[in-house]
């Protein structure tokens, strides 16, 4: 089979792919690499790891050299989901093109489908906006953004940009910036530079975890002070599960709202009373994966973010 029959027939479930000649001596998991692009080597080697993939009806040894003429069977089980339904949900799209969509996510709109919500989200909007999103393992969602938190969020319309677009936030090259509103006055900016993982006794909740913890750095700076919070703007270099909420709490400067990681009650009212977290994903940049040409957006903050703040000044 010719390198073009093999692009031919990609798809989300493989049957059979003859190793040509040309990739004679190379290690397995690089041919991989070479005849399937448009899928990151984690995913690549995930699939090896689990046995999805046989080299000539046996287990596949990544390092194992490969001479052409090998047959490589790779069989991809759907993704488990709880709804791939299409469903005729608004989408604020600020940018779309061929590769990218680039959607304003108000609060309260649910990327993923799962427990609790297995329907009315974001997934389901896209697979109804796009419906060709739903040949893209995750409709093509590379990063996340939590229920309540509003602001930019970037999805990939084909394998290869999603590719792409993994392989920047693995290299750190995708620039996120928040603005978060957190309790007490923050004297001057700084960075927390502290590992993330589950929480060791409550397992919804994410926590610093000093041995086996993630990686996760974010940078903030401070935009403004008020009497009983701050505006802070934070830059994130790793996008660990609600990395942002358990940094500021880690410092004594938890969200404003944050039901999870705040304070349990409040004695300013008007910071008690705001419903959600007040975090807000508010510029995104990032190199397009089809021209490598850098591109960003800024998301004005929403309304009730606006309104808190502007009841703050007139305190």
């Amino acid at each position: 089979m010719s390198e073009s029959q093999v692009g031919q027939n990609r798809s989300a479930n493989y049957n059979e792919i003859t190793v040509p000649s040309g990739h004679a001596g190379l290690r397995l998991d690089a041919a991989l690499a070479k005849l399937l692009p448009e899928h990151s080597r984690s995913r690549l080697q995930a699939w090896l790891k689990d046995g999805t993939i046989t080299l000539d009806g046996l287990s596949a040894d990544p390092k194992r050299k490969v001479w052409g003429g090998e047959k490589i069977t790779i069989s991809v089980l759907p993704e488990p989901t709880f709804s791939t339904a299409a469903e005729d949900i608004p989408l604020a799209i600020v940018f779309e093109d061929e590769g990218l969509i680039v959607i304003d996510k108000p609060a309260g709109l649910v990327v993923h489908p799962g427990n609790g919500n297995r329907d009315g989200t974001l997934m389901n909007a896209l697979l109804h906006h796009a419906p060709a999103l739903a040949g893209v393992p995750r409709a093509g969602i590379v990063h996340r953004l939590d229920k309540d938190t509003s602001g930019l969020l970037v999805v990939a319309k084909t394998l290869a940009a999603q590719t792409g677009l993994v392989r920047q936030l693995q290299a750190r090259s995708v620039k996120r910036h928040y603005l978060a509103l957190v309790h007490g006055k923050v004297g001057t900016g700084g960075t927390v530079d502290a590992p993330l993982g589950r929480h060791p006794l409550q397992r919804v909740k994410m926590a610093i975890v000093k041995h086996g913890g993630k990686a996760a750095r974010t940078h903030y700076a401070v935009q403004e002070v008020f009497a009983d919070c701050t505006l802070v703007e934070c830059r994130l270099e790793t996008g660990r599960t609600h990395q942002i909420r358990v940094h500021m709490a880690s410092i004594k400067h938890a969200l404003v709202g944050d039901p999870v990681y705040g304070k349990t009650k409040c004695d300013n009212a008007t910071l008690g009373a705001f419903p959600r977290q007040a975090l807000h994903a508010w510029r995104l940049s990032l190199n397009h994966p089809d021209s490598g040409t850098e591109i960003g957006w800024e998301s004005p903050l929403p309304p009730d973010f606006v309104s808190l703040l502007e009841t703050l000044r007139g305190a």
